[in-house]
């Protein structure tokens, strides 16, 4: 997901994506852990997006505070 289309989205939308991500990750932890990961670059995907969400959502947050 690209910064812009997180732009995009209200503040509930990222805190959702951002949820369903961070599971995303978990379950793929798991798998690997097991060793059964089929796309392990996956990971750092999953870790790259859910830092982007943060960090829009922080963000949004501070804009709409000022």
């Amino acid at each position: 997901m690209t910064s812009k289309e997180i732009r995009d989205l209200a503040p509930s939308e990222i805190t959702t994506k951002l949820r369903e991500t961070r599971e995303a990750l978990l379950q793929l932890r798991l798998r690997k852990n097991a060793g059964q990961v089929e796309k392990p670059h996956l990971l750092r995907t999953y870790r790259k997006d859910i830092a982007r969400l943060e960090t829009i959502l922080a963000q949004k947050k501070t804009t709409k505070a000022a």
